[in-house]
């Protein structure tokens, strides 16, 4: 039992940083319902992160130097508006982490279209890949890169990301 207490006592501080980002699919033009979808807009807040800045970070007093190990634990995707829009246009979406030359896939999810998400304004929860993301946070600025396929809209779909990393802190 006192071998457990230590481990307790001695174990990293662990906190969660969110990040929030939104982008617009295009709608397709109107005489063609079946244009593919081929690239994803970025997502606005999610290019060139420096986590020193973060909010979530300068809250606790943290900075990126101190983080030994940082994992997103929660991706989800959801439709802002229309609000009556569903996922029905979208197949796979995969999101990784960047930073210079290096790319890690943290989130993904295939057959989306079939899930049959309803509205009004559906979430979409990604399968997580229980990458290592310490290198990156540590960079001097990171990217979180979303990819998806399938058609693009019969109107304009804005899309809200959410996003939330365990990050764990050395004393």
């Amino acid at each position: 039992m006192c071998a457990l207490l230590a481990l307790v006592a001695c174990a990293s501080p662990s906190y969660v940083a969110n990040l929030k980002g939104e982008t617009t699919i295009p709608a397709a033009p109107p005489s063609d319902t079946g244009t593919p979808l081929d690239a994803f807009p970025a997502f606005g807040s999610f290019t060139n992160l420096d986590f020193n800045r973060n909010q979530d970070f300068q809250n606790l007093d943290i900075t990126k130097d101190r983080v030994t190990s940082a994992r997103v634990f929660s991706f989800q995707l959801k439709v802002l508006a229309p609000a009556d829009q569903d996922f029905s246009f979208l197949d796979t979406v995969e999101c990784y982490a960047r930073s210079g030359d290096r790319e890690v896939r943290v989130a993904h999810k295939q057959n989306i279209s079939s899930l049959n998400l309803s509205a009004p304004n559906p979430v979409l929860f990604l399968e997580l890949t229980d990458a290592e993301l310490q290198p990156f946070l540590a960079a001097p600025s990171m990217s979180l890169i979303v990819r998806g396929k399938g058609r693009m809209p019969s109107r304009e779909v804005r899309l809200q990301a959410d996003v939330k990393l365990d990050v764990l802190v050395g004393r």
